[in-house]
């Protein structure tokens, strides 16, 4: 079984479950029985249409996930039978079986949990590369960002403590501020509620070179207003779906570097090692607990709109994922 869509729209209204029979794989081919995969804002935003990339119908979605190989082609080298794997590409992960070449998926820990494994691609890869990729920050440093208790956000809350950053996170909800601070976060303020004292008090005497940005609009400028002069902005969402506005003050007086990130662009340009560079040490954490990620969830395949429905919603507390 898998979910197929032949137009743009409401997920649940467009998605359809159709059996699928995959054939053998042939040469360096990988039959991948699939565990789990999560439901991710992009994944809604490709089936509404309205993401980076188009559909080209009939469509599969999903972004990412996790499973295990299950049979291999003849020529196969780096997988076996029964290895755990995460595709690396946006193959149609919301299907019992993925058929694809060996060097479209990445090999994990056997013990990696597989709900976790299943989202380890997207959101903590992303926090991991905007926080090595930008600025080389050293340890006691701060970082700056907004929607801190997204699934990126929180990534990004627990990697910088691994990494012995200080974080400074801004949120709408005064209910989520005890959950991060307790998941790591150094200081949490209510974006837009908190005087500018506060927010710089919270940054502090060291220099703010980096703020990651995934809401837009005046959540974005408060952030620019933080940040040293010289400091790099980091654009990764848009929640607020308002554009940035920058006023010139920003980038003539304080010379802010203005900078955007696309998870798939840089999966379509790394290599296989720098790729596995990345996950590699997600993994590690993930294993030792010092990387957590939150699940609201966990539907049966067959419950798909009832589960991208709840995807939906704001106020979550954690992802939605399918069991497949």
């Amino acid at each position: 079984m898998r979910l197929i869509f032949h137009q743009a729209g409401l997920p649940s209204e467009v998605l359809k479950l159709e059996p699928y029979d995959p054939p053998a794989p042939q040469r360096h081919e990988v039959l991948v029985r699939m565990l789990y995969a999560p439901i991710n804002p992009a994944d809604l935003n490709f089936i509404e249409g309205t993401y980076g990339k188009k559909p080209s119908f009939p469509a599969l979605p999903g972004n990412e996930g996790c499973g295990r190989i299950e049979a291999v082609g003849d020529e196969v080298e780096s997988l076996e039978v029964g290895d755990l794997v995460i595709p690396l590409h946006p193959i149609g992960t919301w299907s019992r079986h993925l058929l694809a070449a060996e060097n479209q998926f990445a090999k994990l820990p056997s013990d990696l949990e597989p709900v976790q494994a299943s989202m380890l691609r997207v959101n903590p890869t992303t926090a991991w590369q905007m926080l090595h990729e930008f600025r080389e920050l050293r340890k006691g440093e701060v970082v700056a960002q907004n929607a801190a208790n997204s699934g990126v956000g929180r990534a990004v809350i627990q990697i910088a403590k691994h990494m012995g950053l200080r974080t400074v996170n801004f949120v709408r909800r005064e209910s989520v501020i005890e959950e991060l601070t307790v998941l790591g976060a150094d200081s949490v303020l209510i974006d837009g509620g908190s005087d500018e004292a506060a927010a710089r008090s919270a940054v502090g005497d060291q220099p703010l070179r980096l703020a990651l940005n995934a809401v837009g609009g005046d959540s974005a400028l408060r952030l620019m207003d933080l940040l040293s002069t010289g400091g790099a902005h980091v654009t990764y969402g848009a929640m607020s779906r308002r554009s940035l506005k920058i006023p010139n003050k920003f980038l003539i007086f304080k010379n802010l570097e203005i900078r955007g990130y696309w998870l798939t662009r840089w999966i379509e340009q790394a290599s296989h090692i720098e790729i596995g560079n990345v996950l590699r040490p997600l993994a590690e954490m993930m294993i030792e607990g010092a990387l957590k990620l939150p699940v609201e969830k966990v539907f049966p395949i067959e419950d798909f709109a009832e589960a991208v429905r709840l995807a939906a919603q704001d106020g979550r507390s954690g992802k939605v994922v399918l069991a497949l």
